[in-house]
């Protein structure tokens, strides 16, 4: 006969409730073991398959060369640029693998969108070397993503092009149900292009989101091919938007008025006051330098140049294709000040007004500073009020004191903008490139193309 069992021993027959605290390790524990450890493999599972960036800062971190310091790409501790003034192995090989973006049909609407990728160069050297904490670091794409993972890869069209030697291509894309913009660093590129590419977007995220600046939306940072993802703005560069708004029956519809003027104007001032309250010089502002957005809003861009200006300064070689724009004592090989950057701004609004017209167009580079000093000024556009005159006129005041504070110009334009007229401008005749080149003092080296 065989043994009796702990739980007949111990229970009356029927006795459920018994028996199961007999077998409680049995029948509840191991089961409800068995279960959890099941949902724990299923969930590291998925992260693995969806989220594998989530498992890599789960998984232990391989310790780094003593010269890297712990830097993953441009993922740097906030409060310290690793980037600057060091040379980064990074985790690749020497040798990229081409990007070759996939058999897809172009957009409806294939938008050209940022200033030119080759970092503009700068003026004079600064009076003060910029100071500022980072904000925000930008966020890295998961190692996983490809290229080729991006829909609607489709390379961007340039406007016009004397030549280019940079080392980035350009795509539009689609993200996460939005239009970006990759910025990729070509297979091409040697340690220290790498280093600027890097270092760029490490200076973009340091600057922190603003409302009229390009949102920069995240980085490949990690692998090659290196790729900064930027929001795209469909209506291109100002200067190519003011030269469409010449043209007649154009689509999508592109009309100047005073008002949109006054109103684009804001929202640049808002951004240059931005940078300057971080110390920063923009040194560009003109037509080409800013965006403009599907909704007619102003982005300013040019960042290459702040960028560049904050990480060489005196080392800089001088910009001949920015003269026409710069102020006098920037002609004059002085230092550059916040106030040099109203003159520009000045200039700016003379193109809107203008819609595109390249300023001074009769007055040669040599003899520009000349000009300034005998007390010319820029002639009154004929569509252009007497209100947005006198902000140009006083922007582009001799003497540096003489000029408004930024904070003046952004109340003057904000006053203006509530008596603007809402007539559409208009200028006749299309423009012609090479004249526009040579009028606004293009050398030969110098090209333009869109970012």
């Amino acid at each position: 006969m065989s043994s009796l069992s702990g739980a007949d021993v111990q229970c009356n027959n029927g006795d459920t409730i018994c028996e199961i605290r007999v077998y409680e390790q049995e029948v509840i524990i191991v089961p409800i073991l068995l279960l959890a450890s099941f949902l724990v493999t299923l969930v590291f599972i998925i992260l693995l398959r969806f989220c594998p960036e989530k498992v890599s800062r789960i998984r232990p971190q391989a310790k780094k060369s003593a010269s890297r310091r712990g830097l993953h790409g441009i993922d740097a501790p906030p409060g310290i640029n690793v980037l600057e003034h060091e040379s980064i192995a990074l985790d690749m090989p020497d040798s990229y693998s081409t990007f070759h973006p996939p058999n897809t049909n172009p957009s409806k609407n294939p938008s050209i969108f940022l200033e030119s990728p080759s970092p503009p160069l700068s003026p004079p050297p600064q009076p003060f070397m910029p100071s500022f904490t980072p904000i925000v670091q930008p966020r890295e794409l998961p190692r996983q993503r490809l290229p080729e993972s991006f829909n609607l890869v489709t390379p961007m069209p340039v406007a016009f092009s004397l030549h280019s030697d940079s080392s980035v291509s350009l795509y539009r894309a689609r993200m996460d149900n939005r239009n970006v913009v990759l910025r990729v660093l070509k297979d091409s590129a040697d340690a220290t292009e790498r280093h600027n590419f890097l270092g760029f977007a490490s200076f973009l995220s340091q600057l922190g989101p603003h409302p009229f600046l390009p949102e920069l939306l995240g980085v490949v940072s990690l692998r090659a091919p290196l790729i900064t993802v930027v929001e795209e703005l469909e209506n291109r560069d100002l200067l190519s938007f003011l030269w469409r708004c010449r043209q007649e029956h154009v689509n999508p519809p592109c009309e100047m008025t005073e008002r949109r003027i006054f109103t684009l104007a804001k929202q640049v001032a808002s951004a240059l006051e931005f940078l300057h309250s971080k110390d920063l010089l923009h040194g560009s502002i003109r037509a080409r330098s800013v965006l403009v957005t599907k909704d007619f809003t102003a982005k300013l861009w040019g960042l290459h140049g702040v960028h560049t200006r904050k990480n060489q300064g005196a080392t800089q070689r001088d910009d001949s294709s920015m003269k026409k724009w710069q102020a006098p004592e920037l002609l004059a090989k002085k230092p550059a000040r916040q106030s040099s950057d109203i003159w520009s701004f000045g200039i700016l609004l003379y193109e809107m007004a203008t819609l595109g017209d390249a300023p001074y167009a009769d007055i040669s580079v040599n003899e520009l500073l000349q000009f300034h000093q005998r007390g010319k000024s820029l002639k009154k556009p004929s569509n252009c009020s007497n209100t947005l005159y006198s902000i140009i006129k006083g922007c582009c005041q001799w003497k540096d004191q003489d000029r408004p504070t930024l904070a003046e110009v952004s109340h003057k334009i904000h006053s203006g903008e509530k008596s603007a007229s809402d007539k559409v401008l208009k200028v006749s005749g299309t423009v012609n490139i090479e004249q526009y080149l040579k009028e606004a003092g293009y050398g030969e080296k110098n090209s333009y193309t869109v970012l």
